[in-house]
């Protein structure tokens, strides 16, 4: 019986949608997560300890619990496990990524680095390292940012260069709205314990694409081309839609697939799952946004569920050596992310029931439990819940989602402080 680690770490939404997969596999799992309670339940799976903000660490604790029992394969399935996963596979002789184009997906400004010398199509860019301009003389960092923006021409996006999830991302037109948004991206940093590093990119009017694929061997396999309806145009840009199959032009998927082919061998990635983001620009051109070494967040993977063949089953036996192919879905399939409309409590989430029940709506789930405290984008970085739908076309997916989410009656109320005297 072949042997698997996943790596889960506890904030993570893709567990049991692995180990499910895993179990209808025959595969033995063992959990590594950063949070022993955090994996108590996970399908009777044996656990192991991870320190996933030390992937040296992390790798060492995988190869020592190797040395009881040899893993076949080490399969992290968010952002947070990726290194640990590649530098414990390497010790082990596993298929793995290189480190450094695993850490170079999870860093926007050494990626846009290696796409920019292998010529890979990207928005044009600034680095912006602003460091050493942090203890310099008050608005230093401010004029450095103008002066890149200046070069590149507004509008403009920011981007802290190790958040994702469109974590600090923010739209602007002008410099005002860069200065506030450059003010507002250096609090999310600091609070986060993060360094002030952040890309500005020229802002690329245009339809966003998603591409769901899996490297073998160096070579990519695409699994879905996802279209996003809803408009992303900013200040911040929070997703919602996803639905497949693409209805862009044949000649635009294969574009799209070799320009992500092409970003990964330049990023240096050979195996395992691959997420891009691009954009088709009103010149017609495609347009690389980003390239990540992991599926597709949140619970977007279910989207791609047929039977029992899905997203995380290939994933793994990709990881175990297989070469199988991605299964054609029936029809269209798709997802809308719940997003959070507002910071604060949430104490109100109803209209799921219905919701469930309007034509070709086949889930609905809430990830964010009622009296939780929730924050919006850009600070936020996460969503109420997801709603699923199928159908004969793309069309009718996203008429059914948006009727869908019609149905839901969310509340949330800012948090009020607590007055002194009643403390």
């Amino acid at each position: 019986m072949a042997r698997v680690l996943l790596i889960l770490p506890s904030a993570t939404y893709r567990a049991s949608a692995f180990l499910e997969a895993a179990a209808a596999m025959g595969v033995e799992v063992m959990t590594g997560s950063e949070r022993p309670a955090a994996m108590a339940g996970t399908m009777g799976a044996r656990f192991v300890e991870l320190d996933l903000d030390d992937p040296a660490a992390a790798a060492e604790a995988i190869v020592v619990a190797d040395r009881a029992r040899p893993f076949d394969a080490v399969v992290a399935v968010d952002d947070q496990g990726l290194l640990c996963a590649a530098l414990a596979s390497e010790r082990l002789g596993l298929a793995h990524n290189p480190a450094d184009a695993v850490a170079a997906t999870r860093d926007k400004i050494e990626q846009r680095r290696r796409l920019g010398a292998g010529e890979v199509r990207q928005p044009r860019w600034r680095p912006l390292l602003l460091d050493e301009l942090a203890a310099a003389e008050p608005g230093a960092a401010g004029v450095k940012v103008l002066r890149a923006a200046d070069a590149l021409g507004y509008p403009v996006v920011l981007k802290p260069a190790g958040l994702s999830a469109s974590r600090g991302v923010i739209r602007a037109d002008d410099q005002a709205e860069l200065l506030a948004a450059l003010e507002r991206d250096l609090r999310l940093l600091d609070r986060l314990g993060e360094a002030p590093r952040l890309v500005l990119e020229e802002y690329v009017p245009g339809t966003e694409h998603a591409l769901e694929g899996v490297l073998f061997q160096g070579e990519l396999e695409t699994v879905a081309i996802f279209d996003k309806p809803d408009p992303l145009v900013g200040p911040f840009f929070e997703e919602t839609i996803y639905v497949t199959p693409s209805r862009l032009a044949a000649a635009d998927q294969r574009d799209l697939a070799a320009l992500v082919q092409r970003a990964a061998g330049v990023i240096g990635l050979r195996e395992g799952p691959v997420h891009a983001e691009a954009r088709r620009a009103e010149t017609g051109q495609l347009v690389l946004l980003e390239v990540a070494a992991r599926t597709i967040g949140g619970r977007c993977a279910a989207a791609l569920r047929s039977g029992a063949n899905s997203l995380e089953a290939l994933v793994l036996a990709h990881a175990l050596g297989e070469r199988a192919r991605p299964v054609a879905l029936e029809g269209a399939s798709g997802v809308v992310m719940l997003p959070i409309a507002r910071s604060g409590r949430l104490v109100r989430f109803e209209g799921a029931e219905r919701a469930a029940k309007v034509p070709h709506v086949v889930g609905v789930e809430l990830t964010a439990p009622v009296g939780e405290m929730l924050e919006a984008l850009p600070e936020g970085g996460r969503y109420l819940g997801f709603v699923f739908a199928r159908a004969d076309t793309p069309d009718q997916v996203v008429a059914a989602l948006r009727a869908a989410q019609r149905e839901l009656e969310i509340e949330i109320a800012p948090e009020i402080p607590t007055p002194p005297e009643a403390q």
